[in-house]
């Protein structure tokens, strides 16, 4: 109901400005009505597949890192969990935007350095620098997630013969999972809004279409009020299927 409200209201406002065509306002480079108008809401459309798999991947691979940072970050030897430690303070403590120019133009520097030859595309280093810097907020989340799980379960699937990789794998994983769905969702929410900082190094995502677009229409208010339409709609269905994700693994706690 959400989702229907706010696109048709969008429609709205869109069809209304296409109306206009002097003046201040120029929404007739954004009109359906017309070929130039519907040749430059194609080209801005093109932008979804990169964004939505960019930040798939990017989002895969902060899950997988997250965990791999989180687990030993409970660790009961302090030399195991200080590396942990370390990593999520620091990784946090970085601005994005000055991550992904290190990733995008550093990275490769220092790994030729060491005898690897490695070039890295707009797309990858988009990917590597979203996924490292979401993975110490997942951790964060997992972390929060398992301990949340009481200690008694720990202890029942010692008394059955479960090792500590079984009893995470089989016991606090799938409980803690339900309680963490919410926050990892916010946080793939986050990664779709930051994939715009990808179009700084020439990915051609939503955001670079856009400022394309600008460049070539120099009509910023309507082509970037088409941005932000198109980057609602995209948060809104994600919210939509995180919902009804949560009431298919019995995470929703509301009823």
């Amino acid at each position: 109901m959400r989702l229907r409200i706010f696109l048709s209201f969008g429609a709205l406002v869109l069809l209304a400005g296409c109306s206009s065509g002097s003046g201040t306002w120029g929404w007739y480079v954004i009109d359906p009505s017309t070929p130039k108008g519907m040749s430059n809401i194609s080209f801005l459309l093109s932008g979804f597949g990169a964004t939505i798999l960019l930040s798939l991947i990017a989002a895969g691979l902060s899950m997988m890192l997250g965990l791999l940072v989180a687990l030993p970050g409970m660790s009961g030897n302090r030399w195991i969990r200080l590396p942990s430690r370390i990593y999520i303070e620091f990784i946090r403590a970085i601005p994005l935007l000055p991550m992904l120019f290190w990733v995008f133009y550093g990275l490769p520097v220092v790994l030729k350095s060491i005898g690897i030859n490695v070039s890295i595309d707009a797309f990858w280093g988009a990917v590597l620098t979203l996924a490292i810097s979401d993975s110490a907020f997942t951790a964060e989340i997992y972390r929060s997630g398992i301990q949340s799980i009481s200690k008694g379960q720990t202890e029942a699937a010692k008394t059955v013969g479960l090792n500590y990789r079984q009893t995470m794998r089989y016991v606090i994983l799938p409980q803690a999972i339900k309680r963490i769905l919410p926050p990892l969702a916010n946080q793939f929410i986050y990664i779709v809004k930051m994939s715009a900082f990808a179009s700084v190094i020439g990915m051609q995502e939503l955001t670079r279409r856009a400022n394309e677009l600008v460049v070539t229409e120099y009509r910023p208010l309507e082509i970037y009020t088409l941005l932000i339409f198109e980057y609602l709609v995209l948060v809104l269905i994600i919210s939509f299927f995180v919902r009804w994700l949560e009431r298919k693994m019995g995470a929703d706690e509301s009823k």
